[in-house]
Order: C-alpha cells, then sequence, then structure tokens
C-alpha cells in the first residue's frame, strides 16, 4: 500500500510528459502554416484581383482557400479538420495509442517485471550447494512482487512433486504472466490494423462525393480544380490514419520484443533453480494445511501466508 501514491504519481509524470510531447509536436506543426484569416484574406486578394474572370473561378478557389493559398503551404491542422467526422475515430485511435504507450512504458520496466534485487537473491540461495531453502526462496519473492516472483512461487508450491509436473506448473504460470503482460499490447496492434481501414473508408467516401459534387456544376465551370480539390481533401483520412497506424505499430514491436527478452531471462532464471528443486522430489512439499486458508484470508492477500512445509 506504501507503493501506491509513488506509483500514481509516476502515472501523472508520464501522463504529463505525453502531453506536453503532443503540444510542442502541435505548436511545430501549426504555427509553420497559415492562419484560416491569413489564408482567407489572400483568398479575398485573388478574388479582388481577378473580377474580370468568370464565376467559375471564384467557385475553384473557395475550395480551398482556408488551406492552401497562392505560392503557401498546405496547412496541416485545417486539412486535418477538413477530414471529416470520420477524423474522430481516428483522433481517438490516437488518443489510446498515446494513453496504451505510456501504460506499457510504465508497466514493462524490468523493476517491475523482473526485479534486479530478486535475481540476485535468487541467485545467491540457487548457487548455495546444498543449502537451499525453498521457504526462505518463497519470502524473498514475498518481498518482491513481479511476474517473475509470481512464476518462481507458482515452481516452489510444487516443491516435492515430480519433475514433469513442476515443468508443467512453470510452463502454465510463464504463460499467464507472458499473456497478462501482453494484453494491453494487444490494443497497439488494433490500432495498426484498423485506423488505416477507417482512413481508407473516408478516402473512398470523400471521392464518392467529390465525384458526385461535379455532376452537380453548371456548363461551363471547372470541374477538373472542382474534382481536385475535392480529392485531395478526401485523401486526409488516409493520412490521418497512417499517421496513427505507423507509431502503433512500431510500439506493438518494441513492447513484444520487450517482453520477449524479459521471460527470456526468467527463464534461464528458472533454469538455474531447477536442479535445486529436483533434489527435493519426493522428499518434502508445500502445501495448505486445514486451517491455513483462514489464516491466509485473514491477511487480506492471497499471498501474504507463507506456505508450511511438510514432509
Amino acid at each position: 500500500m506504501s507503493e501506491l501514491p509513488t506509483t500514481n504519481r509516476r502515472l501523472a509524470a508520464w501522463a504529463l510528459l505525453g502531453g506536453l510531447w503532443l503540444a510542442c509536436a502541435a505548436m511545430v506543426l501549426v504555427p509553420a502554416q497559415p492562419t484560416m484569416a491569413q489564408a482567407v484574406q489572400g483568398s479575398d486578394a485573388v478574388r479582388s484581383g481577378n473580377a474580370n474572370d468568370p464565376p467559375r473561378e471564384e467557385a475553384n478557389t473557395s475550395g480551398g482557400a482556408a488551406m492552401v493559398g497562392e505560392g503557401e503551404e498546405i496547412n496541416f491542422f485545417l486539412l486535418i479538420v477538413s477530414g471529416g467526422w470520420l477524423m474522430i475515430p481516428i483522433g481517438m485511435m490516437s488518443l489510446l495509442t498515446v494513453t496504451i504507450f505510456i501504460e506499457r512504458m510504465i508497466a514493462l520496466r524490468r523493476g517491475r517485471v523482473l526485479p534486479e534485487m530478486l535475481v540476485k537473491e535468487l541467485g545467491r540461495l540457487g548457487g548455495s550447494q546444498g543449502s537451499f531453502d525453498p521457504r526462505e526462496a518463497y519470502r524473498v519473492c514475498q518481498r518482491y512482487p513481479s511476474a517473475a516472483s509470481t512464476v518462481v512461487r507458482a515452481m516452489l508450491l510444487k516443491v516435492g512433486r515430480p519433475h514433469s509436473e513442476v515443468e508443467h506448473t512453470v510452463a502454465e504460470a510463464s504463460e499467464r504472466e507472458a499473456d497478462r503482460l501482453y494484453s494491453n499490447v494487444r490494443w497497439l496492434n488494433l490500432a495498426a490494423a484498423v485506423t488505416p481501414l477507417i482512413g481508407l473508408l473516408g478516402t473512398v467516401w470523400g471521392m464518392i462525393d467529390a465525384f458526385h459534387r461535379t455532376t452537380l456544376l453548371a456548363p461551363g465551370q471547372n470541374k477538373a480544380d472542382e474534382l481536385a480539390t475535392g480529392i485531395y481533401i478526401a485523401l486526409v483520412t488516409t493520412l490521418g490514419g497512417l499517421m496513427v497506424a505507423i507509431p502503433a505499430a512500431i510500439c506493438s514491436h518494441f513492447f513484444e520484443g520487450r517482453i520477449g527478452r524479459l521471460f527470456h531471462e526468467i527463464n534461464e532464471m528458472l533454469f538455474n533453480l531447477l536442479p535445486q528443486i529436483e533434489r527435493f522430489e519426493g522428499r518434502m512439499r508445500f502445501g495448505l494445511q486445514p486451517g491455513d486458508g483462514q489464516r491466509r484470508a485473514a491477511a487480506g492477500h492471497s499471498h501474504a501466508a507463507e506456505p508450511p512445509v511438510r514432509g
């Protein structure tokens, strides 16, 4: 319970850093582009300077004046806003990606999965020939709660059982812990797979709308310019989907690699402990005596009580 405030402070710090990162990215992208007021003034100047042009030219400039002016770069922020309502789920996917990235960066730290002190203590116990104490090893795992300690505790509870049963228990415990660590990474895989499809859907719909608008133009109006404006606006959703999906795929690959490396180290630690466990086969067992369940329930935690040893 004493670690809870520290964890909350760390979560708040990471969330603040993520917000600052997004704000800095927006400051880099948006101020370098012309504002809407400047773009509209530029478009008004163009129309006033070409008063003798046919009406079709005026209609064509109004479609993209807010996003691009003559000789100016595209306003990235206004272009994203012009993507339509499908940019809303893409934006929600981007927030999900950032949130999962921050949460997994915290949850997959080495100290949360494979604490250094746990490795040192178990290595010291495992390196003592003929003096390995399963009860002491269990107490060490209780002092450093983590994914690795959970797997080791499951192995220690099978002390005295056949070697095949111990290996089966270790494999099941490792699979459960790995699945728990992979749980939120799957959301990144979802964002990487679904967001480009949402963007493609928006592009297809935008192109259908652009072609439909060209059929409504009066004879003599420039349909090519109107169609080009509609198409490049329709491609915005595909751009947004890829901007979310690519970082999500990179983060997912990064976290999967980190989980794989950590569990490779956990398996190496278990491999070093197994010879010590084999010495107790048929000699002693961890188990619960009749009154132990009530004592553990009173302790308030499923792993709070030390399991008794019976020979």
